[in-house]
């Protein structure tokens, strides 16, 4: 069983490498059994010439900005059996891989399995009320995946799919360029297998997003968005304004 990991990246030149040298660490008890792939999506930074200066991974350009779009071109460039998707600021281990391994090999029923993020650049009193927010949104979780039916929950920059899952629903949403591509995922995977989210099944995240829009405002977009897909088939908000400068300052204050 082969895993492709596949990290869209759009204007990451700042945590693109520690993303990629924490997945080399991760990967080299499994030299034959992953592939690293970065999606270069419409940057205007050295994302893409840091991404090539690793030997152990492939680059390729999706010039048509949207995370999705990424993700499609990962599929299509992937050679594993499961397809991995994290984000560009994120920091997998070993543990990870192992899980990703066992979890699959196990059941041949899973055919996508997320979990939360820990934020590792928050202050320790937010990366609590981050940790609380999973908790509680467990029943958001159960209300959609077992009463309404409507497929399980899955965090876009931590899930990884079976790639024979992935093509049967025809891919990823490339209409969906933030809001609810995660959602429409799990919700069309669900209707193949088994969607599992597991809570021990962590990975180390930026929470730049969180500090600029603070955890409940987040929380509650995720959550209505997350709704309005499974119940009206597309999200409640459609524009993703671009906050990386304003998030970066944020937690630059933060560490003051």
């Amino acid at each position: 069983m082969k895993l492709s990991i596949v990290i869209p990246a759009f204007n990451e030149e700042k945590y693109i490498g520690d993303c990629l040298e924490a997945t080399i660490k991760a990967m080299a008890g499994f030299p034959e059994e992953v592939e690293i792939i970065v999606i270069n999506n419409a940057s205007t930074d050295r994302t893409h010439d840091v991404a090539a200066g690793y030997s152990q991974v492939k680059v390729f350009d999706e010039p048509k900005k949207g995370t999705n779009s990424a993700r499609q071109l990962g599929l299509v460039k992937s050679s594993g059996d499961l397809i991995a998707n994290i984000d560009a600021d994120n920091k997998i281990n070993v543990e990870w891989l192992k899980t990703v391994f066992q979890e699959f090999s196990a059941n041949p029923r899973l055919v996508a399995l997320s979990g939360p993020y820990l934020f590792y650049d928050l202050t320790p009193l937010s990366r609590f009320f981050a940790k609380l927010y999973y908790w509680l949104a467990y029943p958001v979780y159960v209300i959609s995946n077992k009463f309404f039916k409507r497929g399980g929950a899955v965090m876009g920059g931590n899930v990884v799919i079976r790639k024979s899952a992935l093509e049967a629903i025809g891919g990823y949403n490339t209409a969906l360029t933030f809001y609810g591509d995660d959602t429409d995922t799990a919700v069309r995977l669900s209707k193949v297998g088994l969607v599992k989210f597991n809570y021990h099944f962590t990975v180390q995240s930026s929470g730049r997003r969180l500090a600029n829009e603070g955890l409940m405002r987040a929380g509650w977009r995720y959550v209505t968005n997350h709704f309005s897909t499974i119940f009206f088939k597309k999200p409640y908000d459609t524009v993703k304004h671009d906050l990386k400068d304003k998030c970066a300052e944020v937690l630059a204050k933060i560490k003051e």
